[in-house]
């Protein structure tokens, strides 16, 4: 798939005509002045092995708070190989948090370590799963959680979309269209192969502020929608509805993610970029991560072994609302729609620490609103350190400031997002 085949909106005239919806709502005035900042608060780091209740901590693939409880729930990628398949909760304590290249994980504290079931009541077999995304369901108190399936010599698993209780047990599946299944070669290379690509598929979740709509995306194309990403190569992730009431799924739209942002060290090394979570912000709009990684690859900032970490974390505003409802098309290949249309809002690899070193980012996968710090709200992102002793799990606190709206005000809140994005405007220190 090559770029000619997406008709696009120039980012200018996105930008404004933001800021007239915004304006003639009588929200905010039509001026960029009232921009919003996203402000490096600091981080927590749990090192790799690091046991709680049984189970050793680590491939945290999602986060999401309950603001009612003042707690956090993060899902572990663990396949059932290491300990059975689990979710913990947490808590963390922002007053600890720090802008440090060593900032110890004092501010963390995990209060529980729940298996995850299958419809029977029973731990998953090793193997037999891939849990990534989650999101808590405040009204409800249920969680939703993605399975990303696998296209491996160890089989095709179809990825699925899950309901739990707070206890674990099942309650239900939601009905996941039979494009996304895995079928045809390992590979996935042939002409007649469909469904998802092993290790790029459902990464993510997101949950409608009114509770309604839930959302998950491929982390890159669809085998018969076109390539995987790539240095020089951008990628088609399908983005992806249900109804929470019925668990049928709804429309479907593209999010074009960017190519490997950095080469790795020597040609034919491993590289990607996906898009490993989001948040809605609004109506079909949203906070998304986009995590590149190649071998060697000499990013800003290096980990707690002195070494680069390669990865290039950047956080994007997406907009559905003027793409092409694609859930009708099998492949998207040789087809003229509209994608979502993206704005950076930020590049973590250009915050710093407060000895002035680069803030180093791990494997970031998850994504959350979290509590008022400071007279500020935050965002509070995860990363998943895949149980590597050259990873590490990190959680980083960031700053909303300016226009910050009420809860309910969430078109002002774009609108600063975007003249964020357009200003280029970031505090580092």
């Amino acid at each position: 798939m090559t770029q000619s085949k997406y008709k696009t909106m120039p980012r200018q005239s996105f930008l404004a005509a933001a800021i007239v919806v915004a304006a003639t709502a009588g929200l905010v005035a039509p001026t960029i002045a009232q921009a919003v900042t996203l402000d490096y608060i600091g981080q927590q780091i749990v090192p790799t092995g690091t046991p709680y209740a049984g189970t050793t901590v680590g491939g945290l693939s999602a986060l999401d708070f309950d603001r009612s409880n003042a707690r956090y729930f993060a899902i572990s990628d663990d396949r059932s190989g290491i300990n059975p398949a689990r979710f913990y909760t947490l808590s963390l304590d922002l007053n600890k948090f720090q802008r440090s290249g060593t900032p110890g994980m004092d501010g963390v504290n995990f209060s529980s370590a729940t298996t995850i079931l299958t419809s029977a009541g029973a731990a998953f077999a090793p193997n037999t799963l891939d849990p990534e995304g989650l999101r808590y369901d405040a009204a409800r108190g249920l969680l939703l959680w993605s399975n990303e399936g696998q296209r491996s010599a160890g089989g095709l698993q179809n990825p699925t979309v899950r309901e739990m209780k707070i206890d674990g047990s099942h309650l239900r599946d939601f009905a996941v269209p039979t494009i996304f299944n895995p079928a045809g070669t390992v590979a996935g290379n042939d002409a007649a192969d469909r469904g998802v690509r092993n290790n790029l598929a459902f990464e993510n979740l997101a949950l409608s502020r009114d509770g309604r709509t839930l959302w998950t995306a491929t982390e890159n194309a669809l085998v018969q929608d076109g390539p995987a990403a790539a240095v020089g190569v951008k990628s088609a992730s399908r983005v992806l509805s249900f109804d929470v009431a019925t668990g049928q799924p709804g429309a479907q739209y593209l999010y074009e993610v960017e190519a490997v942002a950095l080469p790795p060290a020597l040609p034919g090394l491993f590289a990607t970029n996906g898009l490993t979570d989001f948040i809605e912000v609004g109506d079909r709009q949203f906070i998304a991560i986009e995590r590149s990684f190649a071998v060697g690859a000499q990013t800003p900032g290096v980990g707690p072994n002195g070494l680069a970490t390669g990865n290039t974390i950047r956080l994007y505003l997406a907009d559905a609302r003027q793409a092409t409802n694609v859930s009708g098309l099998d492949s998207i290949a040789g087809q003229a729609v509209v994608p979502m249309q993206k704005s950076l809002l930020l590049d973590l690899s250009t915050l710093k620490n407060d000895d002035g070193t680069f803030l180093a980012t791990d494997n970031i996968e998850g994504i959350t609103f979290g509590p008022e710090f400071n007279g500020q709200r935050t965002l509070m992102l995860v990363s998943d350190n895949n149980f590597s002793g050259t990873q590490f799990t990190q959680f980083i606190a960031l700053g909303i400031t300016g226009a910050v709206p009420e809860p309910s005000t969430w078109a002002m809140f774009l609108f600063g997002l975007f003249g964020a994005a357009a200003l280029a405007r970031r505090r580092q220190a």
